[in-house]
């Protein structure tokens, strides 16, 4: 099996457990070809941005109990879906990242550097 890999190229570190995110729900932000959505941004997530994601469409601080989600609290990690990210990033209101936590699959909507500049753990 190939070794998951972060943006930067190393191993790809745990984005959180608690609450326990990832496409798989397996703590990492790991996106297969499955994952249409390119789950693969590690976030930091602040009172801020979990309001613009709510206006934005993609309620993310809201709990959905049948769905075992007890929704995202400011100061969590969460892997975010790519295009969000993207489009977060376009209107100027993208959180902060965990690049060694971020999946390398998000290489394929933004650039490197740009994502770097949102990293917080460099």
């Amino acid at each position: 099996m190939k070794e998951k890999l972060n943006a930067l190229g190393g191993p790809l570190e745990p984005c959180s457990v608690n609450p326990l995110t990832g496409f798989y729900r397996d703590g990492c932000c790991f996106s297969g070809k499955e994952n249409d959505g390119i789950h693969a941004v590690c976030i930091y997530a602040t009172e801020e941005f979990l309001e613009y994601s709510k206006k934005a469409g993609n309620d993310l601080s809201t709990p959905i109990p049948e769905y075992n989600f007890p929704g995202v609290k400011p100061g969590e990690s969460w892997c975010l879906g790519g295009y969000s990210f993207v489009k977060a990033h376009m209107e100027g209101k993208a959180p902060k990242i965990f690049i060694h936590s971020t999946h390398e699959r998000i290489l394929e909507l933004i650039d490197l550097e740009t994502l770097k500049s949102y990293a917080v753990d460099l």
